[in-house]
């Protein structure tokens, strides 16, 4: 009988073992078994990228077949080539540093006192009632409508761009800092108050550790919403940053320019998005699939 070593010399160099000789699946054949159940398990790995390929191409090919005029609806190769110009651009990189800048000073504040304010109304009956109608309505009103009074109170500088960030990324971190909060199982908090604990050792042991996944849903709406506030902010009234580099190339009939814009700012959101995932991941692993509460 041939030995799996001598089919391998039968075979030329190029031939892979099925298996050892004791029986046991070769390592190439365990990791393609592998791959193929890492597939099953995640197609996404390949619809994602194959869908947007897809889209690509079609966009490519479709946009000149139809006559589309190139200033209406550029295509991708156009867009890349945009791109690329304004990425050896140093001014680019300026605007991209005070857009990053206002976004996170804005989703700091605003995430920061959501979690003062969210803490003290899940925890204090009064102070919900007292304040949450307020919130509940300064809530209804238009974010873009309240961007221009903030560039007559704060300036055409950063601070209006960072009050604006932190204005649309507070409400959805403060519901969900509230419902996270309340979220504890009451008999975990019933046996630590029969047994003695604080007030504080219970939030610090049970309602903490229940709100980490609601807290990081609204980190990652805030993070997004954060960028989102500080552009609207700088189409109001701004010298530099991404929002108003928009407005110079839509001044310019720049659209392959524009959607050059749109593509960084895409990428900064799902660079913030991924580091919230990752972070969730770390410190909050045992529930990553909480329902996010939204704005």
């Amino acid at each position: 009988m041939t030995t799996t070593k001598e089919a391998q010399d039968q075979g030329g160099a190029g031939s892979v073992p099925a298996a050892r000789d004791d029986g046991t699946p070769a390592p190439d054949v365990k990791a393609a078994a592998r791959g193929r159940r890492d597939l099953r398990d995640h197609p996404e790995w390949v619809l994602v990228p194959g869908v947007f390929v897809a889209v690509v191409l079609l966009w490519q090919f479709l946009v000149p077949a139809l006559g589309v005029d190139e200033y209406v609806l550029p295509r991708p190769s156009q867009i890349v080539e945009a791109l690329g110009t304004q990425l050896s651009d140093a001014m680019f990189w300026t605007h991209m540093k005070v857009t990053l800048l206002e976004s996170l000073y804005g989703f700091a504040l605003g995430v920061g006192t959501a979690l003062l304010l969210g803490t003290a109304i899940s925890q204090i009956r009064l102070v919900e009632k007292t304040l949450m109608p307020y919130i509940v309505a300064f809530q209804t009103v238009p974010k873009v409508a309240l961007a221009p009074l903030f560039v007559v109170w704060f300036g055409f500088g950063m601070t209006s761009k960072v009050v604006m960030a932190a204005v649309i990324s507070f409400f959805p971190m403060l519901v969900n800092v509230v419902e996270g909060l309340r979220s504890a199982d009451a008999d975990r908090v019933q046996m630590l108050t029969v047994f003695g604990a604080s007030k504080f050792d219970v939030f610090r042991r049970v309602r903490l550790p229940s709100a980490l996944p609601f807290i990081f849903a609204g980190l990652d709406i805030g993070i997004v919403f954060a960028i989102l506030g500080a552009v609207v902010g700088e189409f109001i009234g701004a010298k530099e940053g991404l929002g108003y580099l928009l407005l110079q190339t839509n001044y310019n009939f720049d659209i392959a320019g524009m959607f050059a814009v749109l593509v960084v700012l895409s990428v900064l959101g799902l660079i913030a998005h991924f580091l919230i995932r990752t972070a969730q991941k770390r410190f909050a692993f045992w529930a990553e699939d909480n329902t996010v509460i939204g704005a």
